[in-house]
């Protein structure tokens, strides 16, 4: 987790009289006084242990990802406030005693500090089979230049050394494969030619504010080396006095530049000291360009007391806070506040015999919930854990592993941000160290569920005797299905009905088989077009690829093939993703064409009006205004012209700045006072341009409808865009009553994970869209009221009289009534498919399946469930009355006593 937060600097700063500063630590915020102008960090607060109560821990399954290296899935179940959460962990154990796996840790571009990278482009670069992120970091202020604050080893080199800070751990194996996790402090000096030495404080660190001296700042009258794995030319000073750098080659001091950087990169047979105040005065007294210098340097253990040569190390890499110590939660040995909450988690450990590294992810994404810190204890504690230290966590949280038989790692689970991995410092990775080995096994490469009418390949990929990769181009496998539920052909696959086949693979004596299965309406939850509205007009052509999104959460194209077509109120054709009206009915003031995969619909809603262009801004008549629910947060929100690909156009900018509030912030642009902009008529999706920030903010609208209920609008969950970007949006499923009133556009700083948004920003707004097909069609939908009453045949229309042939019935506490004699009085039509048991009503923007003895239903491509299923009686379909009515957009109004129903439009 990081921190960009500043927000408290300034009303510090108002209350005491003194420059204070934000350190932003990669999930730690501490506010300190300022001396001169560098970072002071106050002291840790330990920690008492907190248990997570009412825990259990479920094992999913494990794959292999290299000798040495296996993937454990575990489910997590935890009680939080009376309620059942789960979340998903992901565990690497690696084997230690395994000479064919290692472990080491890799940092930024090219392997150098001052570089940021992914978890996933650090494994790439490196070849590691499995990754996850590393060490905190300082993210703003003079210290963020990229570099971790704790020691670093790679490849037996010590390439960082800790920063001296306080309950800060670091996880260690040794050349002979013993893990170590402990609180480490460096131990260095410079001698010179002749026999002066002067202690050296560091390697490759960014400017801090050590808690173990009495110094303000870590480099005020000290001396670091920076080695080649510093890339930048700036390297840190003390902000209070210029620094002297002396550049050594091969032990001989080239060249000292008194009081005045060195402007150049370090070279890589040599290093540069840096040094400050006294370290500078004995650097330009002692050392003479020509002659030796030696340098020596230690760890020492803050547990025992013990020096520690870092040449006697594999690899260190730094942490947080201690989380297991000899097999049960261990008290914090840092503050923790600030990364407390239900988060992703990235933690690291080892078995009490030492043999096994624990690698530990909680996911936080749309299928998990996080954790706090004191779960993360119970669920290393369960799955024996004997020490453990945390990582950083929050957005950096990211896990890579490489797939059995495959070449390349992948992303193991969605990080917080979905598949966006966020540029980090250094990370911890797992190497094969094993030979080539002889071919062990297959495995089919291919997707484990299609869509009926969908073709994929599949193929073999074979894994050695070290379950790594093995050259599979030369298998030629023969395929078969277990059933008809998939065709094969060779190595394609084609869904054909629903259900589940085995598919098998058999190359010589070898053989393979996997499920496949092929998903039915069942399994979807939603199914939507690429637009969901077009004008009802003769040769109009509008692009509609179709989407599904499984009950698992993963995104589907539609195949074309898969889907069926049928039109109402016009006559056209669908090629390809392409849908063309070639004839309009008459009458007709809005058409349906209504997509169908496996019967479950979605629909393309035309009419006479099409998109209706709500607000461009270029000619505002109305007030726009900033407001917000923080008195300390600050803005402004205006009409002004356009940058970038609206440069040429007017739009709504919103500036914020959120340093000074604390809490859930919102920042609005406000249009029309407390009145808001009217939407006329219903609509069934908005679309508006927007100029992102990538603050990873909230951006929401509000909408207040005829009812006055107010609606909030998700624009989008995460900022994680900058530039320009058009955003579609599905408003059908938010029961708006129209016309409505757009109040505010606005941008979210949640409380929780705030450590992981910007503070400050600028977002615009262009190109407010409404589509609205029923501006010509519910416009002309009848205003009607009836009056059913339960037992009779009759019902009130306007106060005439009809005759119905099924009286409404009471079941279970339910109405039901048959649906067309509701429709014939508010307008729309509705249809029966026997084969199915399905009835479908078209009202206005809306369609709506529903299916006998089924209490789920589809509205506008999004299954949704009722309380009640619509039933068959006296040989009639009987649907909820509540259920239809107001999901339709219609009122209803029971009365017990009469056991009469209202129904007003």
């Amino acid at each position: 987790m990081k921190r960009n937060l500043q927000h408290i600097q300034n009303k510090v700063t108002v209350l005491t009289g003194k420059k204070w500063i934000v350190v932003t630590l990669a999930g730690l915020l501490w506010i300190a006084p300022i001396v001169g102008d560098g970072i002071s960090i106050p002291g840790s607060t330990q920690g008492s242990v907190a248990s997570a109560a009412s825990t259990s821990v479920k094992k999913l399954g494990e794959e292999i990802i290299t000798s040495g290296a296996i993937l454990y899935k575990y489910q997590f179940s935890s009680t939080r406030s009376g309620k059942q959460a789960t979340t998903l962990a992901d565990v690497v154990r690696v084997d230690l005693q395994n000479s064919n796996v290692k472990m080491d840790a890799m940092n930024g571009v090219g392997g150098q500090f001052t570089t940021r990278q992914s978890t996933l482009g650090m494994a790439k670069e490196n070849g590691a089979v499995a990754a996850v992120n590393g060490d905190y970091y300082i993210t703003s202020g003079p210290g963020a230049q990229w570099a971790p604050l704790g020691g670093q080893i790679t490849n037996g080199v010590l390439m960082a050394t800790p920063a001296d800070l306080k309950g800060m751990y670091s996880f260690t194996v040794s050349k002979d494969g013993k893990p170590m996790i402990d609180e480490y402090a460096f131990k260095g000096s410079v001698k010179a030619q002749d026999g002066t030495e002067f202690p050296l404080s560091g390697i490759n660190k960014t400017t801090y504010s050590p808690e173990g001296t009495s110094s303000a700042y870590s480099h005020v009258n000290a001396m670091y080396m920076y080695t080649s794995n510093w890339k930048s030319l700036d390297r840190p000073s003390d902000s209070s006095s210029t620094a002297t750098e002396i550049l050594v080659q091969n032990g001989i001091i080239t060249q000292l530049s008194y009081k005045a950087p060195l402007k150049l990169s370090v070279p890589e047979d040599g290093f540069i000291l840096r040094a400050h105040g006294t370290a500078a005065e004995f650097a330009n007294t002692h050392f003479v360009i020509g002659q030796p210098l030696s340098v020596s340097s230690s760890l020492v253990s803050e547990t025992t007391g013990h020096q520690v040569d870092p040449a006697s190390l594999q690899m260190m890499i730094g942490g947080h806070t201690l989380l297991v110590n000899g097999g049960q939660a261990s008290a914090f040995t840092r503050d923790v506040a600030s990364i407390g909450g239900y988060r992703a988690r990235t933690a690291l450990g080892y078995s009490q015999d030492g043999r096994y590294a624990y690698i530990v992810t909680a996911e936080d994404n749309s299928n998990s919930s996080g954790m706090s810190l004191p779960e993360l204890q119970s669920f290393m504690v369960n799955i024996g854990v004997w020490k453990a230290m945390n990582l950083d966590g929050g957005g950096s949280t990211t896990m890579v592993t490489r797939p059995l038989a495959e070449k390349n790692a992948t992303l193991t689970f969605n990080t917080e941000y979905g598949t966006t991995q966020r540029s980090i410092v250094n990370a911890l990775g797992v190497f094969s160290t094993a030979p080539k080995g002889e071919l062990k096994g297959f495995k089919i490469s291919g997707s484990g569920a299609l869509l009926i009418g969908q073709e994929s390949s599949y193929s073999l990929k074979g894994y050695d005797t070290y379950y790594n990769p093995i050259d599979s181009s030369q298998i030629n496998p023969t395929w078969t299905s277990s059933n008809g539920n998939v065709k094969v052909n060779e190595g394609k696959i084609i869904g054909v009905k629903p259900g589940t086949a085995t598919i098998t693979a058999v190359s010589g004596a070898a053989k393979v088989s996997t499920q496949v299965t092929v998903l039915g309406a069942d399994e979807l939850t939603s199914l939507t077009a690429a637009n969901s509205t077009a004008p009802l007009t003769v040769g109009t052509t509008v692009s509609i690829p179709v989407t599904a999104v499984t009950k698992t959460g993963q995104s589907i194209t539609i195949p074309a093939s898969s889907l069926k077509w049928e039109f109402v109120g016009f006559k056209g054709n669908v090629q390809g993703d392409t849908l063309t009206v070639t004839s309009v009915n008459g009458d007709a003031k809005v058409g349906y064409a209504i997509g169908r995969y496996n019967g479950f619909s979605t629909v393309v809603v035309l009419s006479e009006a099409g998109n209706s262009m709500w607000e461009n801004f270029e000619n505002v008549s109305y007030p726009v205004e900033f407001t917000s629910n923080v008195a300390g947060v600050s803005g402004s929100a205006v009409i002004t012209q356009g940058t970038g690909d609206h440069s040429k156009s007017k739009v709504m900018s919103l500036q914020y700045d959120m340093t000074q509030g604390i809490g859930k912030m919102y920042a609005y642009a406000q249009l029309n006072g407390t009145v808001g902009k009217e939407i006329s008529a219903a609509a069934t999706s908005m679309s508006v341009d927007v100029q992102g920030d990538k603050s990873l903010n909230w951006l929401r609208a509000e909408i207040t409808d005829k009812s006055g209920k107010t609606i909030y609008v998700d624009l989008a969950k995460v900022i994680d865009w900058e530039g320009w970007k058009n955003l579609n949006i599905d408003l059908s499923g938010l029961n708006i009553q129209y016309p409505a009133q757009l109040k505010r556009f606005y941008v979210v700083n949640v409380e929780e994970g705030q450590d992981e948004r910007t503070l400050t920003g600028t977002v615009a707004f262009d190109n407010v869209q409404f589509m609205i097909p029923s501006l010509s069609s519910e416009a002309g939908l009848p205003q009607a009221q009836a009056v059913m009453t339960v037992g009779q045949k009759s019902m009130l229309v306007n106060s005439i009289n009809k005759t119905m042939d099924v009286a409404p019935v009471v079941k279970n506490n339910s109405t039901y009534v048959p649906i067309r004699y509701v429709i014939d009085a508010f307008g729309g039509s509705a249809s029966w498919d026997a084969t199915n048991q399905r009835i479908t009503v078209l009202r206005g923007g809306k369609l709506l399946d529903l299916t006998v003895n089924k209490k789920e239903f589809i509205l506008n491509g999004k299954r949704s469930s009722a309380i009640v299923a619509p039933i068959v009686t006296q040989s009639r379909t009987l649907v909820p009355l509540r259920l239809v009515s107001e999901q339709l957009g219609l009122k209803v109004t029971w009365n017990q006593l009469t056991k009469t129903i209202t129904i007003d439009s």
